[in-house]
């Protein structure tokens, strides 16, 4: 039972790994898609667009490494050494960190969106 468990973990936290990967080449297709419409139709607004599609593109990876760090997760309930914790802790913290600020900067820019927003009625 044990080892059925240890080998449906390890698949688990695979297949979080490969959804982290399509989540990622989703967002950069999608980032991708949209400055070539930009730069092609409409290459006078082109840099009015580089603060949305880099918010966009920046939520899509706020949401992978929630992915990320769920399949680290999954991968250190297997019979984890003090090693892989201590590992597991720096990758979680660095994360955490890496969301935090990545959330910050995207709620700051929506906020000075809304204000330019407001300004111009």
């Amino acid at each position: 039972m044990e080892a059925f468990v240890t080998n449906l973990t390890t698949v688990l936290a695979t297949a979080v790994d490969i959804f982290t990967g399509i989540i990622i080449g989703i967002a950069v297709l999608e980032a991708v898609t949209k400055i070539l419409v930009f730069f092609f139709s409409r290459r006078k607004k082109l840099n009015e667009a580089k603060e949305e599609i880099r918010l966009s593109l920046g939520m899509w990876l706020a949401l992978s490494l929630e992915f990320a760090l769920a399949a680290d997760i999954l991968r250190s309930t297997i019979a984890p050494t003090w090693d892989e914790i201590g590992k597991l802790a720096a990758i979680i913290a660095l994360r955490t960190i890496l969301n935090f600020f990545l959330a910050k900067e995207i709620e700051q820019a929506k906020n000075k969106k809304n204000d330019i927003k407001d300004e111009s009625f």
